[in-house]
């Protein structure tokens, strides 16, 4: 199987965070963190899982790569004995929907945004990295998609899955439980470093930028938020995250618009202010450098 380098940086992603930590069970490479009313986070090599666990069964958020289902079952496992009845996955990417065939094979229907199925489908050349991911097979596919917005109303909860246009790809959604007060945040959301925008897929900045908007509308300061990588965050935290991304924006569209180049954008090092909170991404992801090119590339339409 052809892994793309968007792939193996995730893993990595996930593996820096394995190594710091977080508290809860560990079952193998995967380690659980109890968010309480029935939600918890699963933590590990690949993005970060979000679970609802009650009386109607259980809602999976994302499932990491395929090597790692065994261990994500028998995460649930030691959870709950309920069966894993609905997986919604927040977008393409390998690292968040690898697990979808084997998730289905014990009985799971799969959920995703209209484009997330219609990606899976198909072979994705990711330019970016020089790489193409194949389709996947029929029983990994999304079998119930939407275009704007559905609910779950399942274990004594309500959970809304809202459509995020053009942000991380073209395909995100976020996930709030009501009851509970938490929201996944898929890749919207890098917890303490800055977004990584997949524009191969239809991610741009200035569709992340509205879709925090929208996602700090919904939630409050007692909210727990998870991230795509990273931890378990909050409110506050999510709002620094958006106001240096939209500082970003707003120095990047007033220097495109006074006509300089993508080279004269960077040597201006218009994150240089943020850097050392904000900068220490992954390299050919989500670095300084990166950022600003794949924003420049999302508003322009120009990769250089």
């Amino acid at each position: 199987m052809l892994i793309t380098r968007l792939a193996m940086a995730a893993m990595t992603m996930g593996a820096v965070f394995f190594m710091v930590g977080s508290a809860g069970a560990q079952t193998g490479p995967l380690r659980t963190q109890d968010l309480g009313n029935g939600i918890y986070a699963i933590f590990g090599p690949g993005g970060n899982i979000g679970v609802s666990v009650g009386e109607d069964g259980v809602i999976l958020i994302d499932d990491k790569f395929d090597r790692l289902s065994s261990y994500l079952v028998a995460a649930v496992a030691g959870i709950t004995d309920k069966p894993i009845r609905f997986l919604i996955n927040t977008h393409w990417h390998p690292d968040h929907t690898g697990a979808n065939q084997a998730l289905e094979s014990i009985g799971t229907l799969i959920v995703a945004h209209d484009n997330v199925r219609r990606r899976l489908s198909s072979d994705q050349v990711q330019k970016i990295f020089n790489r193409t991911v194949p389709a996947s097979p029929k029983a990994a596919l999304p079998v119930i998609t939407f275009d704007q917005q559905i609910s779950f109303h399942v274990n004594g909860d309500e959970a809304r899955v809202y459509h995020i246009p053009n942000a991380h790809t073209d395909g995100d959604s976020i996930i709030y439980f009501v009851k509970a007060n938490v929201i996944h945040m898929g890749d919207l959301y890098f917890a303490g470093r800055y977004p990584f925008l997949d524009v191969d897929s239809g991610g741009g900045i200035s569709g992340l930028v509205a879709g925090l908007d929208q996602a700090l509308s919904t939630i409050n300061d007692q909210t727990q938020v998870i991230s795509g990588h990273g931890g378990v965050t909050t409110k506050e935290e999510l709002q620094a995250y958006r106001d240096v991304t939209k500082a970003v924006y707003d120095r990047l569209r007033e220097m495109i618009a006074a006509g300089h180049s993508l080279e004269e954008i960077l040597e201006a090092k218009i994150t240089a202010s943020f850097d050392e909170k904000w900068g220490n991404g992954f390299q050919g992801l989500n670095d300084p450098v990166s950022f600003v090119r794949f924003a420049y590339t999302s508003l322009t339409g120009k990769a250089e």
